[in-house]
């Protein structure tokens, strides 16, 4: 047994050695590649995502959906917003081209490894806006519809003539929390499955770069 074990490992030695040896240089450009690929990934998808949303905005944005929002008092609000919203995500999807062209031309590991970094603090910061804009855009919509809305009115009236009214908007602040909570979490697991997988391989190629520094 202990001969064919010393037999096994005389063979595997020798094909190991037979295997060519990658150079630093061949190492760092095959990493090199991987991140430049998923970066490059990283700004298509962005655009491709502003494209959806900014193309379902406009869908839904006719005529009567503006009198909608005009009658529940946050058509401006809901327009400011919007502007904010594609003025800022035109900024980071700008910021993804800038770090795609970077790392096309990044020519050392220390450089790439920065690079990385920044992309995922873009990336981020990215999905944190998103949330952010999301949990905005949620409130200023049940505001308009608690306040201003018909059906919306008649609700907190008849709370009111019942004389419950604290209980009332206690109960809505708690339903507000959860259902945006939940709506957060489903953005979430989106950008996590979206954007995750790719963040994932570039933390590996980030290690590959430090094991490469050694």
């Amino acid at each position: 047994m202990v001969d064919e074990l010393e037999l096994l490992k005389k063979d595997w030695q020798k094909k190991e050695a037979q295997l060519p040896k990658l150079t630093y240089d061949e190492i760092y450009k095959m990493i090199w590649k991987k991140s430049s690929s998923i970066v490059k990934w990283i700004f298509y998808i962005s655009l491709i995502e502003f494209v959806f949303w900014a193309g379902l905005n406009i869908m839904f944005s006719d005529a009567e959906s503006m009198e909608e929002l005009k009658a529940m008092h946050i058509h401006t609000a809901i327009i400011v917003l919007n502007l904010i919203n594609y003025g800022i995500i035109l900024y980071f999807i700008y910021k993804f081209y800038t770090n795609y062209r970077k790392i096309s031309f990044t020519d050392s590991s220390k450089k790439l490894m920065k690079t990385i970094l920044d992309v995922k603090r873009t990336v981020t910061q990215y999905v944190w806006f998103n949330l952010a804009i999301f949990t905005v855009s949620m409130i200023i919509s049940i505001y308009g519809i608690l306040i201003y809305d018909s059906k919306g009115q008649q609700i907190v009236e008849n709370a009111v003539q019942n004389g419950d009214t604290t209980i009332f908007w206690v109960m809505v602040v708690i339903i507000s929390i959860v259902l945006i909570a939940l709506l957060l979490l489903l953005i979430w697991l989106f950008y996590r499955l979206l954007y995750g997988i790719l963040l994932k391989r570039l933390k590996q190629n980030y290690r590959e770069l430090e094991q490469l520094e050694v």
